[in-house]
This record gives structure tokens, C-alpha cells and sequence, in this order.
């Protein structure tokens, strides 16, 4: 009997040592997945001002051992496996959005003040009807599909703008026009437009490198371009798994540029295109060292300010520069108006803030010897590819648009002075198959009413 409690413990030992071996192996890919659910109900609670964050969690393994809560009053949240395993924390910041991290983030200054007078959109009355448009919008909300196919394509908010006005919007059970929405990737986009903003203002230039002082070997030669453009070379895995780059950087790493930057060369700068959220933050990395505000204040200084971008909040890492590759909130209706911004060239209430030609330059797709995208451009995607030929051929050929996880889109048809947004959450479904870009095919056929 003795030997066979011996037995009995020594295996017990056996498998609690595997069992704490085999977690502290897997912690990584754990506190990944708890970074992920921290940070959502964080935001989704802070910073969209809603009560139901679990429907913001993809479809994953591991979601149904997620536990946590969100501290309203301590403006925080934390999630875990179990009550107990790789816990992980957000912190909100008034202005700034949520951070995950051991600690709340300190020092990120006061948030610059932004107020609507410059765009007349966020206080404009609700479109009158119109049969064409509302019927379009009714597709993309999955009218007429049954309950559960609509719930599969999840849209939460569409925006139409026809020559700068307002003609079609309608949002999701649940949302509102001032309900602030995740723009995943189209904050990419955005980074674009911040580094417009620097470009015209003469204190950056898109051929410069040396961009890095850790860049002393072949990473030194990368531009400015380049990280808008995907062709850094860096190594690079932009899959939304567990402990992939990506995921790795978003929600463990407290400084995601310089992670980031720590990559090595996989390619040679300007020869092969990858699509890398990593590559974007060490632009915006780039550019806060060069902005006169605090790090965390300038997307708000150089881009909110300006356009009267009420609702827009981007969050930032714990060092305080914005996550400018995901983490840009803003209503419908602020989406909308960076699109009209974007289609306006960078003229906004009288004023240039952009470089004269700078979105020609931006949807412009250039040649390089290989790439992995389809139509992609400086930090948007654009319809002519560079071999001249069309990405989506039932979409005008000027089409050119901001795209983001989940199925969130902001199209902009100059040819049509059209701008359409389209918000949701859709994790399950291919992008062909949102019915977005028929969406756009259908509203640029709309013939404008006689008289």
C-alpha cells in the first residue's frame, strides 16, 4: 500500500510540474488572449460608452475560460483565465483611450480640446428619405437575409456623403449616431493623412531614412515611404493568432515601435510589400519625435483639432505614442468626415493641411518586384492596381478606400464626390463578402433627382 501512494504521488508531482511547465511555456500565447479581452471591454466601456463588450470577442478556444471585469470608477479593467492565469490589465486615460499594461501610463499630457465648429457633419440633421439610397443601405444591413445571417454580417453603422452632404445613414439596434466605433487597420489610413500633415508642414519628408538610431546595419536605408507602403522589408506576420507578431505587439509589448523596429530585414527596403501594422507604428513612433506636443497629443493637435473630430479618440501604448496602426475610435459620422477630407485632397474649412496631390500620391499603387497585396498603396488601398488593371471592376477606377478588421470600410469615389462608411463587426465572413462594395456600385448608379 505504501509503494502505491509513493507511486500515486510521484505521479501527481509528475503532472502538476507538467501542468506548471506547460503554462508558463504557453503564458506568452495566454497573456495575449487576455490582453485582447482587457483591452476591449476597457474600450468598449470607456470609450464607446456600451455595456456589452463580450460581443466584441472573435470566436476563439479560449474565450470561454476568459474571466474579468471592468472598474468603472478606477478607470480599468482586467481579464484572466480561470479567475487566476495571465492576468492582464487596461487602463483608461480621458483622451488617450485604454492602454494595457502592468501599470497606468504616465505622463501623456493633457489631451487637446476638440470642438465641432469646423465640421458641420456632427451636428447635421438626419438625411431625408430616399428610396434608392435607404434600399442600398437595407442590403448592407442584410435586410431580407433572416435573423441569423444578418447577425453573421454584424453591420452596426453605414454613412453615405454625396458632394460633402449627408443622404443615407442608418446604425444597428444598439448604436448610435454618437456611439464611437473601432476602426481597426482604416486607423492606418489615418497615419497616412498625420504624415501629411508633418510633409506639408516641412518637418518630415517621405524619401528620408535613418529613421531609427538602432538602425546602424541595412534597416537604416528604410523611408518613410516604405512604412506607409508595407515594403520595409521587415519581418513581418500580420495573422491575427495567438502569439503571432501582431497579437504579440498589440497586447504585450509596452512599446510597439520599438518592438517592432527590433525585427530583422526578411527583404531588401522597397523590393517586396507586406502588408505590417508594425511598420506603421514605427511611423507614427517616427513622427511624435518629431511633433512639438507630447507623444499621446498628436493625432488630436494635428488632425481632430483641425476637422472638428468630436468622438475621435486614438489609444496609445505605454509609452505614449498612438497605436496608429488599430486603435482609432470615432463615430460613423467622424469617419465620414475623414473620408471627405481625404476626398477633398487635404483642404478643410477653407484651409490646406495637406500637400497639394497628396491623396493622388497616396492611392497610387507603385511597382514593386514582389507583393502579397491587392491594390495597396500609402496606407490605403486603392481599385487600379499597378499594372493599370482593377481590383473590383463594378467599382468606379478612382475608388480607393480605408480598410479595417472586423469589416469596418471607408470608401471615397472622387469621379462620384461619393463617401461611404461601413462599420460592423464580422469576424466570420470574407470581405467579398460584407456587401460593401456593392453597396458603392449601387449608390455611384443612383441617378441624382430632377430638379
Amino acid at each position: 500500500m505504501r509503494l502505491a501512494l509513493r507511486i500515486v504521488a510521484a505521479l501527481l508531482v509528475l503532472v502538476i510540474a507538467a501542468a506548471v511547465g506547460g503554462y508558463f511555456y504557453a503564458r506568452p500565447l495566454l497573456e495575449t488572449g487576455t490582453g485582447y479581452a482587457a483591452h476591449n471591454s476597457c474600450a468598449v466601456t470607456l470609450v464607446a460608452g456600451r455595456d456589452d463588450p463580450e460581443t466584441d470577442l472573435p470566436d476563439n478556444p479560449l474565450v470561454p475560460f476568459l474571466t474579468g471585469y471592468v472598474n468603472e470608477a478606477g478607470r480599468s479593467s482586467t481579464s484572466q483565465i480561470l479567475f487566476t492565469l495571465s492576468t492582464q490589465k487596461a487602463w483608461y486615460t480621458r483622451g488617450f483611450g485604454c492602454t494595457v499594461g502592468a501599470d497606468r501610463p504616465e505622463d501623456l499630457g493633457e489631451a487637446t480640446k476638440v470642438v465641432h465648429d469646423t465640421n458641420p457633419l456632427s451636428t447635421a440633421e438626419s438625411p431625408e428619405p430616399n428610396p434608392d439610397v435607404d434600399a442600398a443601405i437595407a442590403r448592407a444591413f442584410g435586410d431580407g437575409l433572416g435573423t441569423v445571417r444578418a447577425a453573421e454580417l454584424g453591420t452596426r453603422g453605414i454613412v453615405v456623403l454625396k458632394g460633402g452632404q449627408l443622404i443615407g445613414e442608418r446604425y444597428a439596434e444598439g448604436f448610435t449616431r454618437e456611439t464611437p466605433q473601432l476602426g481597426w487597420s482604416m486607423t492606418k489610413s489615418v497615419a497616412n493623412l498625420l504624415v501629411g500633415r508633418m510633409v506639408h508642414q516641412e518637418r518630415i519628408a517621405i524619401t528620408d531614412d535613418s529613421l531609427r538610431p538602432e538602425w546602424t546595419d541595412e534597416r537604416k536605408g528604410i523611408t518613410v515611404d516604405q512604412l506607409m507602403r508595407g515594403t520595409s522589408g521587415l519581418s513581418w506576420d500580420e495573422t491575427y493568432s495567438l502569439g503571432t507578431p501582431i497579437t504579440q505587439m498589440l497586447y504585450s509589448e509596452p512599446d510597439m515601435a520599438g518592438f517592432a523596429a527590433s525585427q530583422p530585414l526578411a527583404h531588401q527596403p522597397g523590393t517586396y510589400q507586406q502588408y505590417s501594422s508594425g511598420g506603421t507604428n514605427i511611423l507614427c513612433a517616427v513622427l511624435t519625435d518629431l511633433a512639438d506636443a507630447p507623444d499621446a497629443d498628436l493625432p488630436r493637435q494635428q488632425l481632430f483639432a483641425p476637422l472638428g473630430l468630436t468622438s475621435a479618440t486614438l489609444e496609445v501604448d505605454m509609452t505614449g505614442t498612438p497605436v496608429c496602426s488599430s486603435y482609432l475610435w470615432a463615430t460613423p459620422r467622424d469617419w465620414a468626415t475623414i473620408g471627405q477630407f481625404a476626398l477633398q485632397d487635404g483642404v478643410w474649412a477653407g484651409e490646406r493641411l495637406l500637400p497639394e496631390g497628396w491623396m493622388k500620391a497616396s492611392t497610387t499603387v507603385t511597382e514593386v518586384r514582389q507583393s502579397e497585396e491587392q491594390g495597396y498603396a500609402a496606407g490605403w488601398w486603392a481599385n487600379k492596381k499597378a499594372d493599370g488593371s482593377l481590383v473590383d471592376p463594378q467599382l468606379p477606377e478612382d475608388t480607393y478606400w480605408a480598410s479595417g478588421h472586423d469589416g469596418q470600410r471607408v470608401y471615397v469615389v472622387p469621379s462620384a464626390e461619393l463617401v461611404v462608411v461601413r462599420l460592423g463587426f464580422t469576424p466570420e465572413l470574407e470581405a467579398d463578402q460584407l456587401r460593401t462594395d456593392e453597396l458603392v456600385a449601387e449608390l455611384v448608379a443612383i441617378k441624382p433627382a430632377e430638379g
